[in-house]
């Protein structure tokens, strides 16, 4: 039985993507690499956050979700800061028709000048956790699609 991990997204499957690691035994978060070179263009030419693709999808449990968050040295040294602070990836993302459950990084470059993301590259962490409902919870919705579909 699987319980949580990462897998490649479709049409990634030829791109050479690294699953996620943990670089040290106490580390919380999964590093998370770039799966194409992106230009991120600086926030003075526009203004509107750049989706960097991991070619990867997340399977869970039920009361887990994946969190992604910025590296901490990305805004000092390439001024990304994450356009959503954290990102969040439900147990229900992963497959989904649209997309298959491929998630990526919203960033945007606060720098005057624009910040090529190479492939391969580590872009930011992910990290699975459990969470609570509260004892009057009754959702009983279906996702129907990929990115931003959850009001749907």
């Amino acid at each position: 039985m699987r319980t949580r991990g990462f897998e490649i997204a479709k049409g990634f499957e030829d791109k050479n993507i690294n699953l996620p690691e943990r670089k040290t035994k106490y580390s919380a978060g999964y590093d998370i690499e770039a799966a194409e070179d992106t230009i991120v263009p600086s926030i003075k030419r526009q203004n509107t956050p750049t989706l960097i693709k991991t070619g990867l999808k997340a399977y869970m449990q039920d009361d887990e979700v994946l969190l992604l968050y910025n590296r901490s040295s990305n805004p000092k040294k390439k001024g990304l800061v994450m356009a959503n602070s954290v990102g969040v990836i439900d147990k229900d993302y992963y497959g989904n028709p649209d997309n298959d459950g491929h998630f990526m990084f919203s960033f945007f470059n606060i720098k005057d000048e624009d910040i090529l993301i190479k492939k391969g590259e580590c872009i930011g962490q992910a990290i699975f956790q459990k969470y609570l409902v509260s004892d009057d919870d009754n959702a009983n919705g279906i996702r129907v699609g990929g990115f931003g579909s959850t009001s749907k």
